[in-house]
Protein backbone atom coordinates (compact mmCIF):
# COMPACT_ATOMS: atom_id res chain seq x y z
CA UNK A 1 0.00 0.00 0.00
CA UNK A 2 1.00 3.57 -0.86
CA UNK A 3 1.53 5.87 1.82
CA UNK A 4 1.57 9.10 0.41
CA UNK A 5 1.53 12.63 2.91
CA UNK A 6 -1.05 14.10 1.22
CA UNK A 7 -3.90 14.01 -1.10
CA UNK A 8 -1.70 16.13 -3.84
CA UNK A 9 0.71 13.11 -4.16
CA UNK A 10 -2.22 10.53 -5.20
CA UNK A 11 -2.62 9.62 -8.43
CA UNK A 12 -4.52 6.48 -8.24
CA UNK A 13 -6.71 4.68 -5.37
CA UNK A 14 -6.29 0.63 -4.62
CA UNK A 15 -9.82 -1.11 -4.51
CA UNK A 16 -11.06 -3.68 -2.88
CA UNK A 17 -11.28 -7.14 -4.48
CA UNK A 18 -13.90 -9.80 -3.77
CA UNK A 19 -12.10 -12.91 -3.85
CA UNK A 20 -8.17 -13.58 -3.77
CA UNK A 21 -8.05 -16.82 -5.82
CA UNK A 22 -7.84 -16.67 -9.62
CA UNK A 23 -10.81 -18.86 -10.31
CA UNK A 24 -13.23 -17.29 -7.99
CA UNK A 25 -12.25 -13.93 -9.15
CA UNK A 26 -13.28 -15.22 -12.55
CA UNK A 27 -16.18 -16.42 -11.38
CA UNK A 28 -17.16 -13.02 -10.02
CA UNK A 29 -16.25 -11.41 -13.56
CA UNK A 30 -18.88 -13.58 -15.34
CA UNK A 31 -21.23 -12.76 -12.77
CA UNK A 32 -21.57 -9.32 -12.88
CA UNK A 33 -21.23 -9.19 -16.96
CA UNK A 34 -23.96 -11.08 -16.57
CA UNK A 35 -25.64 -8.16 -14.60
CA UNK A 36 -24.20 -5.83 -16.53
CA UNK A 37 -25.27 -7.42 -19.80
CA UNK A 38 -28.74 -7.89 -18.65
CA UNK A 39 -28.99 -4.45 -16.98
CA UNK A 40 -27.97 -2.73 -20.34
CA UNK A 41 -30.26 -4.79 -22.33
CA UNK A 42 -33.31 -4.39 -20.12
CA UNK A 43 -32.80 -0.59 -19.92
CA UNK A 44 -31.70 -0.10 -23.23
CA UNK A 45 -34.93 -1.86 -24.46
CA UNK A 46 -36.99 0.00 -22.26
CA UNK A 47 -35.60 3.49 -23.49
CA UNK A 48 -35.88 2.55 -27.12
CA UNK A 49 -39.07 1.23 -27.03
CA UNK A 50 -40.72 4.29 -25.15
CA UNK A 51 -38.71 6.62 -27.61
CA UNK A 52 -40.45 5.24 -30.89
CA UNK A 53 -43.59 4.24 -30.10
CA UNK A 54 -45.85 7.38 -29.90
CA UNK A 55 -48.75 5.14 -27.75
CA UNK A 56 -46.22 5.48 -24.52
CA UNK A 57 -45.48 8.98 -24.92
CA UNK A 58 -47.39 9.79 -21.79
CA UNK A 59 -45.99 11.12 -18.13
CA UNK A 60 -45.65 7.43 -16.97
CA UNK A 61 -43.11 6.26 -19.35
CA UNK A 62 -41.52 9.37 -19.83
CA UNK A 63 -40.74 9.18 -16.13
CA UNK A 64 -39.65 5.40 -16.73
CA UNK A 65 -37.24 6.29 -19.70
CA UNK A 66 -35.79 8.54 -16.86
CA UNK A 67 -35.58 5.77 -14.56
CA UNK A 68 -33.74 3.71 -17.01
CA UNK A 69 -31.39 6.56 -17.87
CA UNK A 70 -30.58 7.11 -14.33
CA UNK A 71 -29.77 3.27 -13.65
CA UNK A 72 -27.93 2.58 -16.62
CA UNK A 73 -25.80 5.64 -15.66
CA UNK A 74 -25.32 4.20 -12.09
CA UNK A 75 -24.12 0.80 -13.20
CA UNK A 76 -22.20 1.96 -16.30
CA UNK A 77 -19.71 3.85 -13.88
CA UNK A 78 -18.87 1.04 -11.47
CA UNK A 79 -19.46 -2.31 -12.55
CA UNK A 80 -17.34 -2.09 -15.60
CA UNK A 81 -14.16 -1.27 -13.63
CA UNK A 82 -14.81 -3.92 -11.06
CA UNK A 83 -15.63 -6.56 -14.13
CA UNK A 84 -12.15 -5.70 -15.56
CA UNK A 85 -9.97 -5.65 -12.42
CA UNK A 86 -11.30 -8.85 -11.77
CA UNK A 87 -10.58 -9.89 -15.23
CA UNK A 88 -6.96 -8.50 -15.00
CA UNK A 89 -6.33 -9.06 -11.59
CA UNK A 90 -5.67 -5.58 -10.67
CA UNK A 91 -6.98 -2.65 -8.06
CA UNK A 92 -5.77 0.03 -9.20
CA UNK A 93 -8.23 3.34 -10.42
CA UNK A 94 -6.97 6.41 -11.67
CA UNK A 95 -7.78 9.51 -9.14
CA UNK A 96 -9.73 10.99 -12.15
CA UNK A 97 -11.65 7.74 -12.81
CA UNK A 98 -12.20 8.00 -9.21
CA UNK A 99 -13.73 11.09 -9.17
CA UNK A 100 -16.06 10.38 -12.30
CA UNK A 101 -17.21 7.14 -9.88
CA UNK A 102 -18.50 9.28 -7.43
CA UNK A 103 -21.31 10.61 -9.40
CA UNK A 104 -22.04 10.53 -13.03
CA UNK A 105 -24.06 13.36 -15.48
CA UNK A 106 -27.01 12.42 -17.43
CA UNK A 107 -29.23 13.73 -19.72
CA UNK A 108 -33.05 15.41 -19.39
CA UNK A 109 -35.79 14.68 -21.76
CA UNK A 110 -45.94 18.14 -21.51
CA UNK A 111 -44.06 20.95 -20.30
CA UNK A 112 -44.97 19.69 -16.14
CA UNK A 113 -43.52 16.14 -17.09
CA UNK A 114 -39.91 18.33 -18.30
CA UNK A 115 -39.43 20.12 -14.83
CA UNK A 116 -39.99 17.71 -12.82
CA UNK A 117 -37.48 15.32 -14.58
CA UNK A 118 -35.20 18.51 -14.78
CA UNK A 119 -35.79 19.21 -11.28
CA UNK A 120 -34.78 15.73 -10.21
CA UNK A 121 -31.33 15.43 -12.80
CA UNK A 122 -30.37 19.04 -11.74
CA UNK A 123 -30.58 18.47 -8.26
CA UNK A 124 -28.72 15.17 -8.72
CA UNK A 125 -26.13 16.81 -10.93
CA UNK A 126 -25.52 19.77 -7.86
CA UNK A 127 -25.08 16.74 -5.51
CA UNK A 128 -22.99 15.29 -7.39
CA UNK A 129 -20.61 18.06 -8.18
CA UNK A 130 -20.45 19.61 -4.70
CA UNK A 131 -19.71 15.51 -3.18
CA UNK A 132 -17.32 15.09 -5.96
CA UNK A 133 -15.59 18.57 -5.07
CA UNK A 134 -15.75 18.37 -1.48
CA UNK A 135 -14.92 14.89 -1.45
CA UNK A 136 -11.44 14.95 -3.26
CA UNK A 137 -9.83 18.55 -2.20
CA UNK A 138 -9.75 16.67 1.01
CA UNK A 139 -6.11 15.90 2.25
CA UNK A 140 -5.68 12.33 2.10
CA UNK A 141 -2.87 10.71 4.13
CA UNK A 142 -3.75 7.34 5.58
CA UNK A 143 -2.92 5.65 2.09
CA UNK A 144 -5.04 4.84 -0.98
CA UNK A 145 -6.78 1.83 -0.60
CA UNK A 146 -10.28 1.59 -0.65
CA UNK A 147 -12.27 -1.10 0.88
CA UNK A 148 -14.54 -1.20 -1.63
CA UNK A 149 -14.89 -2.24 -5.10
CA UNK A 150 -15.72 1.55 -6.42
CA UNK A 151 -15.10 4.99 -5.07
CA UNK A 152 -17.26 4.81 -2.53
CA UNK A 153 -17.26 8.35 -0.40
CA UNK A 154 -17.64 6.93 2.97
CA UNK A 155 -14.28 4.72 1.80
CA UNK A 156 -12.45 8.34 0.46
CA UNK A 157 -13.54 9.50 4.02
CA UNK A 158 -12.08 7.25 6.04
CA UNK A 159 -8.33 8.03 3.94
CA UNK A 160 -8.48 11.64 5.80
CA UNK A 161 -5.94 13.31 7.68
CA UNK A 162 -7.86 16.21 8.74
CA UNK A 163 -11.30 17.26 10.74
CA UNK A 164 -12.47 19.42 7.30
CA UNK A 165 -13.75 15.57 6.43
CA UNK A 166 -16.90 16.94 8.76
CA UNK A 167 -18.13 18.61 6.54
CA UNK A 168 -18.41 16.11 4.18
CA UNK A 169 -19.72 13.97 6.89
CA UNK A 170 -22.11 16.59 7.41
CA UNK A 171 -23.52 17.02 3.90
CA UNK A 172 -23.55 13.26 3.22
CA UNK A 173 -26.10 13.26 6.50
CA UNK A 174 -28.18 16.06 5.38
CA UNK A 175 -28.48 14.10 1.74
CA UNK A 176 -29.90 11.09 3.34
CA UNK A 177 -32.00 12.96 5.47
CA UNK A 178 -33.79 14.24 2.32
CA UNK A 179 -33.45 11.03 0.54
CA UNK A 180 -35.35 9.60 3.32
CA UNK A 181 -38.15 12.02 2.97
CA UNK A 182 -38.17 11.16 -0.77
CA UNK A 183 -38.98 7.68 0.65
CA UNK A 184 -41.83 8.56 2.86
CA UNK A 185 -43.05 10.83 -0.11
CA UNK A 186 -42.59 7.77 -2.46
CA UNK A 187 -44.30 5.48 0.23
CA UNK A 188 -47.33 8.11 0.67
CA UNK A 189 -47.70 8.33 -3.09
CA UNK A 190 -48.21 4.17 -3.63
CA UNK A 191 -50.94 4.20 -0.13
CA UNK A 192 -53.03 6.73 -2.45
CA UNK A 193 -52.53 4.80 -5.31
CA UNK A 194 -53.72 1.25 -3.24
CA UNK A 195 -56.21 3.79 -2.03
CA UNK A 196 -57.51 4.64 -5.61
CA UNK A 197 -57.61 1.20 -6.91
CA UNK A 198 -58.98 -0.50 -4.05
CA UNK A 199 -62.18 1.58 -4.86
CA UNK A 200 -62.26 -0.20 -8.61
CA UNK A 201 -64.30 -3.01 -8.54
CA UNK A 202 -62.40 -4.83 -11.20
CA UNK A 203 -60.20 -7.38 -9.59
CA UNK A 204 -57.54 -7.36 -12.97
CA UNK A 205 -56.86 -3.64 -11.86
CA UNK A 206 -55.99 -4.49 -8.40
CA UNK A 207 -54.29 -6.96 -9.93
CA UNK A 208 -52.07 -4.97 -12.55
CA UNK A 209 -51.33 -2.12 -10.12
CA UNK A 210 -50.10 -4.01 -7.15
CA UNK A 211 -48.46 -6.51 -9.59
CA UNK A 212 -46.17 -3.86 -10.77
CA UNK A 213 -46.44 -1.27 -7.91
CA UNK A 214 -45.22 -3.95 -4.75
CA UNK A 215 -42.57 -4.87 -6.74
CA UNK A 216 -41.44 -1.47 -7.29
CA UNK A 217 -41.91 -0.14 -3.86
CA UNK A 218 -39.56 -3.63 -2.88
CA UNK A 219 -36.96 -2.49 -4.88
CA UNK A 220 -36.71 1.40 -3.98
CA UNK A 221 -36.85 0.02 -0.02
CA UNK A 222 -34.33 -2.10 -0.85
CA UNK A 223 -32.40 1.10 -2.41
CA UNK A 224 -33.04 3.16 0.27
CA UNK A 225 -32.41 0.83 2.98
CA UNK A 226 -28.98 -0.48 2.09
CA UNK A 227 -27.99 2.64 0.97
CA UNK A 228 -28.72 4.03 4.33
CA UNK A 229 -26.72 1.23 6.41
CA UNK A 230 -23.78 1.54 3.90
CA UNK A 231 -23.10 5.36 4.62
CA UNK A 232 -24.87 5.72 8.43
CA UNK A 233 -23.50 2.32 9.90
CA UNK A 234 -21.71 2.35 13.18
CA UNK A 235 -17.82 1.08 12.81
CA UNK A 236 -18.43 -1.81 14.71
CA UNK A 237 -20.60 -2.89 12.33
CA UNK A 238 -18.23 -2.49 9.17
CA UNK A 239 -16.58 -5.15 7.22
CA UNK A 240 -15.10 -5.85 4.21
CA UNK A 241 -17.69 -8.65 3.28
CA UNK A 242 -20.49 -6.80 4.62
CA UNK A 243 -19.40 -3.86 2.79
CA UNK A 244 -19.51 -5.14 -0.74
CA UNK A 245 -22.82 -6.93 -0.75
CA UNK A 246 -24.41 -3.94 0.90
CA UNK A 247 -23.10 -1.76 -1.92
CA UNK A 248 -24.01 -4.58 -4.22
CA UNK A 249 -27.71 -4.19 -3.44
CA UNK A 250 -27.50 -0.62 -3.67
CA UNK A 251 -25.61 -0.02 -6.36
CA UNK A 252 -25.94 -2.93 -8.99
CA UNK A 253 -29.15 -4.96 -7.97
CA UNK A 254 -32.16 -2.24 -8.62
CA UNK A 255 -30.96 -1.16 -12.06
CA UNK A 256 -30.92 -4.90 -13.07
CA UNK A 257 -34.31 -5.87 -11.20
CA UNK A 258 -36.15 -2.70 -12.63
CA UNK A 259 -36.51 -3.60 -16.35
CA UNK A 260 -38.14 -6.93 -15.14
CA UNK A 261 -40.37 -4.94 -12.97
CA UNK A 262 -41.59 -2.82 -15.97
CA UNK A 263 -41.60 -5.36 -18.83
CA UNK A 264 -42.70 -8.22 -17.69
CA UNK A 265 -45.75 -6.99 -15.65
CA UNK A 266 -46.75 -3.93 -18.58
CA UNK A 267 -48.43 -5.22 -21.43
CA UNK A 268 -48.74 -2.03 -23.39
CA UNK A 269 -44.58 -2.17 -23.28
CA UNK A 270 -44.58 -5.46 -23.75
CA UNK A 271 -46.55 -5.08 -26.96
CA UNK A 272 -44.55 -2.85 -28.18
CA UNK A 273 -40.75 -4.12 -27.67
CA UNK A 274 -42.67 -7.26 -29.70
CA UNK A 275 -43.56 -4.51 -32.32
CA UNK A 276 -40.13 -2.79 -32.13
CA UNK A 277 -38.25 -6.55 -32.21
CA UNK A 278 -40.82 -7.61 -35.56
CA UNK A 279 -39.57 -4.17 -37.31
CA UNK A 280 -35.68 -4.82 -36.93
CA UNK A 281 -36.50 -8.32 -37.98
CA UNK A 282 -38.30 -7.48 -41.13
CA UNK A 283 -35.72 -5.01 -41.73
CA UNK A 284 -32.79 -7.53 -41.40
CA UNK A 285 -34.62 -9.59 -44.10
Amino acid sequence: MQQPSNSSSITQFLLLVFVDTRELQLLHFWLFLGIYLAALLGNGLIITAVACDHRLHTPMYFFLLNLSLLDLGSIFTTVPKAMGNSLWDTRAISYTGCAAQLRYGTLLGSRACVHMAAAAWGSGFLNAVLHTANTLTIPLCQGNALRQFFCEISQILKLSCSDSYLGEVGLLVTNFVLALGCFFFILFSYVQIFIAVLRIPSEQGWHKVFSTCLPHLAVVSLYVSTGMFAYLKPPSMSSPPLNLVVAVLYSVVPPAVNPLIYSMRNQELKDALRKLIQSVHLQQQ
